[in-house]
């Protein structure tokens, strides 16, 4: 298996708007990819029709070399294809550590109370908020809200995340926070596509570079070398 993730030819349109059109893009086991554009270039789309949130009307979706036609994004999640979502949306009654196992209390099998809570223990230990575990969500920050949107998705151990803006409205080094989040769970084998408009961090943690405008990919490869191309320049970068 040379990629993890493997798209296709992908389009969607609403009514007779083209969102994307006729994307390609592969993401090998443990890579770092950076998805960059404008607002409006199709990248939460893209991701949707990735996660199954989305019913993609072109192309096909492989994850571990298996079509995902079809799946519901809970059945994506369970073979190791998860995400954050841009505004964090936790269940607030919930304290954190409830929050973390829920993705465990409803998998196939689903774990016991005490197996999930021992999981979710461990994650929130990753990212820094098991300190917080008995918090309740409605009482965390919003870098707290980041931490617990990325437990949330990792406590399945996912093959793949697709992290969405989880860096937006947060200072200098909270962005740093997040970011040796992700580089230290990368480390432990997760390939991860991080879309983002914090440059900085896109461009540090990025291994590869794609760049999406008005739904199509325009450029892709080293992150220098496509930041510094003029087509990017001057649909991104306003230069």
């Amino acid at each position: 298996m040379s990629a993890i993730l493997e798209v296709r030819g992908l389009g969607k349109t609403f009514g007779g708007f083209t969102a994307l059109n006729d994307i390609g893009l592969a993401v090998a086991p443990g890579e770092r990819l950076g998805l960059i554009g404008p607002n409006g270039s199709g990248k939460s789309t893209f991701v949707n029709c990735i996660a199954g949130d989305f019913l993609n009307h072109s192309g096909v979706v492989l994850f571990k070399d298996q079509p995902l036609t079809g799946m519901k994004p809970h059945e994506r999640a369970r073979l190791g294809l998860t995400r954050t979502f841009q505004l964090p949306r936790p269940f607030r009654s919930l304290t954190v550590l409830e929050n973390v196992a829920v993705p465990l209390r409803f998998s196939v099998p689903p774990l016991a109370m005490a197996d999930a809570e021992a999981r979710a223990c461990a994650c929130l230990q990753l990212v820094g908020l098991h300190d917080k575990a008995r918090s309740y969500a409605h009482s965390l920050t919003q870098v707290d809200l980041r931490k617990l949107e990325l437990a949330r998705a990792l406590v399945r151990e996912p093959a793949l995340l697709i992290a969405d803006e989880v860096m937006a409205g947060l200072s200098h080094s909270e962005v740093d926070q997040i970011l040796d989040l992700l580089f230290a769970q990368n480390v432990r084998g997760t390939a991860i596509i991080m879309i983002e408009h914090v440059m900085r961090a896109v461009t540090a943690f990025s291994q590869r570079l794609a760049v999406f405008v008005a739904g199509r990919k325009i450029a892709e490869g080293d992150p220098r070398t496509v930041l510094a191309t003029p087509e990017v320049e001057a649909a991104y970068l306003g230069i």
